[in-house]
């Protein structure tokens, strides 16, 4: 993989790429606590299927930099998805693949923009249609405590102790019996610096928070709530200790015309890494349909 700067949206953009530069675009978007390290196994398997495989870190994820507006709803997110479609040179071949935050990115950049992606690929996060009543559920208002503790000001201190001890503590809530060690020093690295960890737990709090939107961007925000009208591949690993499967149960009927749901046995949240070749091939061969 080549190290690389994008400029789009008003973020200078650190990536990974690899692949053909005449190739279609599949552009790869990371979520949290996680780096563009996490498409680390599947950029070079695109590469040699003749896509230009891209991975940003995402705005405010160090190397990228620091938003100058601050702004991390789902909608700004989308924005610069569809900004690194034009810097890279896309067109209607492009393909768009997210996990987590990455997801939710993806959905509303498909939504809101389908004429500039072919197929589509989420993980981990289904739509939020998908969802229901999931956050009235105990067990997963347990799992999502992190959500709620982020809207405090104890968030990014209490991050930042012994090390991000905190970050450690979800890839092994999240994601039981994967060594998450290389990832979670990346991610480490990423957000080391009090500006960068302040932009991770910015996503949280604009999440909840509807005086933290660009009301530019509400056209896009209101994407984030539609299914993509392209043929979707959702995956989610069946151990997720983050958002149980459970909550994917019906996701297929959701989704447009050709979709699929695939269960990934024995990964849990971070199922790109724990799991690459059955994640890997589910996704080469969707993308070839």
């Amino acid at each position: 993989m080549d190290q690389c700067r994008i400029g789009a949206n008003g973020v200078d953009f650190a990536a990974f790429a690899d692949g053909p530069d005449r190739g279609p675009l599949a552009l790869c978007l990371h979520g949290f606590p996680d780096t563009a390290w996490g498409w680390r196994h599947l950029l070079p398997e695109l590469a040699s299927a003749g896509y230009r495989a891209v991975a940003p870190f995402l705005r405010g994820y160090a190397p990228t930099s620091v938003p100058a507006d601050g702004r991390y709803q789902v909608g700004a997110l989308a924005a610069d998805a569809i900004a690194l479609h034009d810097a890279l040179g896309g067109d209607e071949r492009a393909v768009i693949i997210g996990h987590d935050w990455g997801a939710m990115a993806t959905y509303a950049a498909a939504a809101h923009a389908p004429d500039r992606w072919r197929r589509v690929v989420t993980a981990a996060v289904p739509p939020l249609g998908a969802m229901g009543n999931a956050f009235f559920d105990y067990d997963q208002i347990r799992r999502s405590f992190y959500m709620f503790f982020f809207q405090t000001a104890f968030a990014e201190p209490a991050v930042a102790m012994n090390d991000m001890a905190f970050i450690a503590g979800l890839w092994r809530d999240w994601s039981p019996g994967y060594d998450g060690t290389f990832d979670v020093a990346k991610v480490k690295e990423s957000l080391r610096e009090p500006a960068n960890l302040a932009a991770a737990v910015g996503y949280y709090r604009a999440m909840f928070d509807p005086s933290l939107h660009d009301p530019a961007l509400a056209d896009i925000q209101a994407a984030s709530a539609a299914v993509p009208p392209q043929p979707t591949l959702y995956l989610h690993g069946d151990e997720d200790g983050c958002l149980d499967v459970a909550l994917a149960g019906d996701v297929e009927s959701m989704l447009a015309p050709g979709s699929r749901f695939e269960k990934v046995k024995g990964a849990g949240h971070f199922l790109q890494v724990e799991q690459p070749d059955t994640v890997n091939r589910h996704i080469l061969e969707f993308l070839a349909g």
